[in-house]
């Protein structure tokens, strides 16, 4: 009885600290994915999100995470688990920010920019907030969680849980992250731009032809019907091009694209 109860305690305190190492990168990350780690969602939704997806990227990897032992544990070694997490949070991270990017340039394009809206920890345009709720409904809707959690499975063989990333292999992912960012950013709003500039060169001919009509009040209202009759053509493009590029991303997240 007391030989049954030790191997039970053995085997408890083995799936614990299975779970807790395994807890401290997907908790980490937990905090800065794409849906899942957004400001509207409550601290306990993230938490129990967390929990589930340790749950499911626990046993995958429990073969790596058992050789090591709780007592050869040292401190830095956990937090190197947290580093990892952050890092692959900021990843993904930086495609919600390209839908932000791109919903900034159209504003100011189609001189929207001063309507706010929203519930993010940050203000931005109307456009940028319905490009943001768009894209992200796209990807949960198409199984954002599958890939996550195949992600997070395949990021133990990437990065080992007994070591922090190299300086150079994260400064490659964050110049080539930050570089799609706001590349994929400005080709979603760059039917905006180009309609913006046609606007404005159409609205100087007018002006230097008529110079008694008063053509900010007539262009001004003829701009918001533009910038809303654009945003209904060509945002469902930009959402399919920003999803395809996310999911090329999720499919290889540990090459580092030219």
């Amino acid at each position: 009885m007391m030989q049954s109860l030790a191997d039970l305690l053995n085997s408890s305190q083995t799936l614990l600290f299975l779970g807790f190492v395994v807890f401290l990168r997907v908790g980490a990350a937990m905090a800065l994915l794409p849906a899942f780690g957004e400001h509207s969602v409550p601290a306990r939704v993230k938490l129990g999100l967390a929990i589930a997806f340790t749950a499911i990227v626990a046993m995958p990897v429990s073969g790596t995470i058992q050789a090591l032992h709780l007592d050869q544990v040292p401190p830095l070694w956990l937090a190197s688990e947290i580093a990892i997490g952050l890092l692959i949070g900021l990843l993904l991270r930086l495609f919600v920010i390209a839908l932000q990017v791109a919903g900034t340039i159209a504003a100011q394009a189609t001189s929207l920019s001063q309507l706010f809206g929203g519930t993010s920890g940050e203000p931005q345009p109307a456009i940028g907030h319905l490009m943001v709720a768009g894209g992200l409904a796209i990807a949960v809707n198409l199984g954002l969680h599958v890939q996550l959690a195949r992600l997070l499975i395949g990021s133990y063989d990437a990065l080992p849980p007994n070591q922090f990333p190299s300086g150079d292999l994260v400064r490659s992912w964050g110049l080539s992250g930050v570089t799609q960012t706001f590349s994929l950013g400005f080709s979603i709003a760059a039917p905006f731009v180009v309609a913006g500039l046609i606007y404005n060169v159409a609205l100087g001919a007018i002006n230097r032809a008529m110079p008694q009509l008063m053509v900010a009040f007539v262009g001004a209202p003829a701009l918001t019907a533009g910038g809303l009759l654009m945003l209904a053509i060509a945002l469902p493009t930009g959402l399919a091009v920003w999803h395809q590029t996310f999911v090329a991303f999720l499919d290889n997240p540990f090459v580092v694209a030219p």
